[in-house]
């Protein structure tokens, strides 16, 4: 059993709702959850922040289909669409029929990104006016109370041991404030773990932090 006691979160991974909510991503939560909201959406937040998730969320409540290297799928069906990650390893002529085909029935697409939309260089010109028309939302990077949250979140997720508060407090004290930064390190720390088939103490921390 994981020794957690000094966080009073309940974690559930088989609910798509569980998504904890506080300032940094309210707004990103609260739009993506409304059933009202006519607009495309563009999601844009850092890796690792639930903007998965929150497409999950959406997709379900708007009846939609994911967007996978399933174009033909897409336009023969007139449903909502959701395209998870939209820069990476999507073709961008795809994705502007797909745009063009939702404003043709009035259908909603919801798409996310890690990556600005205007830190990238599209080869399609018209993309760029397409996706600026989107309605834009953004997941900021976690603050202090999040970035808790999320650590505790991948220790229950991964089944991590933490024995006490003052190996959480170590971990918590030395790993970037970031998402992306808090997943890799947990991701070495189950490896470590798993290697050394111990428990995490503070000693065998100090071999990766």
């Amino acid at each position: 059993m994981i020794i957690q006691n000094y966080f009073n979160y309940q974690f559930n991974n088989n609910n798509d709702d569980d998504f904890f909510v506080n300032s940094t991503n309210f707004n990103a939560y609260n739009l993506l959850t409304k059933n009202n909201f006519d607009q495309n959406i563009f999601l844009f937040g850092p890796k690792k922040s639930g903007k998965s998730h929150l497409l999950n969320i959406w997709k379900k409540n708007n009846k939609a289909i994911i967007f996978n290297n399933n174009f033909n799928e897409i336009i023969n069906f007139k449903k909502n669409i959701a395209i998870d990650n939209v820069f990476i390893n999507k073709s961008e002529e795809e994705i502007f029929h797909i745009i063009n085909h939702c404003n043709t029935f009035n259908l909603k697409i919801l798409i996310t990104s890690s990556i600005d939309i205007l830190n990238y260089k599209y080869l399609l010109p018209d993309l760029i006016s397409r996706l600026k028309s989107f309605y834009h939302i953004k997941i900021d990077q976690p603050d202090e109370e999040m970035c808790k949250i999320f650590l505790t979140k991948l220790f229950y997720e991964k089944q991590i041991i933490i024995k006490n508060k003052e190996i959480f407090d170590y971990i918590f004290l030395r790993v970037n404030r970031t998402y992306y930064d808090i997943y890799i390190i947990v991701e070495k720390l189950d490896k470590l773990s798993l290697e050394k088939k111990r428990q995490l103490t503070i000693p065998l921390i100090k071999e990766i932090l």
